[in-house]
């Protein structure tokens, strides 16, 4: 059970973010303090932060000389994505509009990926895994992509 508990986490952090966002939940106090251009940019900046460091893994697999880091990596790169709809959530409790919307359904998507990954499904299939990996990946990218280019948007219309 242990081995699996960032699924666990995981999984109730999402579906309380699914619930707060249906039943229009509001915890008004942070609700406030999201509405402030300087508390959006910080916040932000935290959670761009946290989806750089999740290339991290991709990083350590790659060189290597740090190959032999890589399970720890994964552990680490598991715990902190299991914790992520939190993370969101302290910086918007919305999914946004337009392209923000995609952003948001994007990262959940892949969120959602990365919770049901190889770990949990226990299959040693190659076609599976190598398709996972794939489609995971790719929502990576677009996730970064997006997040860049809605730094942009926030700073260059400011």
């Amino acid at each position: 059970m242990s081995k699996q508990l960032y699924i666990v986490i995981g999984s109730i952090l999402f579906l309380l973010f699914v619930a707060q966002d249906v039943f229009e939940l509001r915890w008004e106090a942070l609700y406030q303090l999201q509405q402030e251009q300087m508390y959006r940019r910080w916040s932000g900046l935290g959670l761009f932060c946290i989806i750089l460091f999740q290339w991290t893994l991709s990083l350590v697999r790659v060189v290597p000389k740090w190959q032999h880091k890589s399970i720890t990596f994964h552990k680490i790169h598991n715990w902190l994505g299991a914790f992520t709809p939190l993370l969101f959530y302290i910086h918007s409790m919305e999914l946004g509009f337009a392209y923000l919307f995609i952003l948001s359904l994007t990262f959940f998507s892949n969120f959602v990926m990365g919770m049901f990954n190889l770990d949990l499904l226990k299959t040693r299939s190659q076609l599976i895994f190598q398709g996972w990996m794939i489609v995971h990946v790719t929502f990576s990218v677009f996730i970064t992509f997006l997040t860049f280019y809605h730094i942009w948007v926030v700073f260059y219309y400011e």
